[in-house]
């Protein structure tokens, strides 16, 4: 059956909105070749957020979904897996349904998340093969990140539920000199260890798409 005509049965109401898709990609699930979706909306407000443009909830979607089901259609067996990335995919209710769709295709699932939701990310790790986990700053420092009040605590309460799932994941950090410093990275690293984590991998900041100026033309990156 002809995945496309399949989805479009669905209720638009609960198809996932889809601001954006790469067709192919090498580096949002390290080893995998992959297509990613970005899912419209997010709770936070980084500063240093390069998709910005994802983050209300409720603009149009930029593809259709059924559209993007006809085309992981024709490419089974020619990538590896569908990396669910944002925004924030676990705000949207039609996410476990989409990743059972695209799984029914036969295609491996990646996840990126922030954790804003915990008993959501909870909810669809079982479906999942592989997170990329985006940890902010140590837990108390996250409302100076994503301008939310107790954000610190949800990241933490999904981290518990990743690390107790068994799937694979990879913990990263966006790094900006205007917003971490060396003190900042070690309390970071401090709360990782306090739950076994070490491998820890850094991220430059990237001022492409940056709408804060004053962040997007300082230097970044954490020497």
């Amino acid at each position: 059956m002809n995945a496309g005509s399949s989805a479009k049965r669905v209720p638009r109401s609960a198809e996932l909105r889809v601001g954006g898709l790469v067709r192919l990609s090498t580096c949002d699930w390290p080893g995998e070749l992959v297509a990613t979706v970005f899912c419209q909306g997010c709770p936070w407000a980084c500063g240093y957020c390069h998709n910005p443009h994802l983050i209300p909830p409720n603009t149009e979607a930029a593809i259709a979904w059924p559209e993007v089901m006809s085309f992981l259609d024709s490419r089974r067996g020619l990538l590896d897996g569908v990396v669910f990335s944002g925004g924030e995919p676990t705000l949207q209710a039609a996410l476990p349904e989409a990743m059972r769709a695209v799984r029914a295709l036969g295609f491996r699932i990646g996840l990126h998340s922030a954790g804003p939701y915990p008993e959501r990310l909870a909810a669809v790790l079982p479906l999942v093969d592989w997170v990329g986990f985006d940890i902010k700053a140590a837990f108390a420092g996250y409302t100076r990140i994503t301008g939310v009040a107790g954000s610190g605590g949800k990241a933490r309460e999904s981290l518990r539920h990743l690390l107790a799932s068994g799937v694979a994941y990879e913990i990263r950090t966006t790094v900006h000199s205007a917003l971490f410093g060396a003190p900042d990275l070690a309390d970071l690293a401090a709360d990782l260890a306090a739950f076994g984590i070490s491998d820890h991998k850094i991220q430059p900041f990237r001022a492409a798409g940056c709408q804060n100026p004053a962040l997007a033309t300082a230097a970044g990156q954490v020497g």
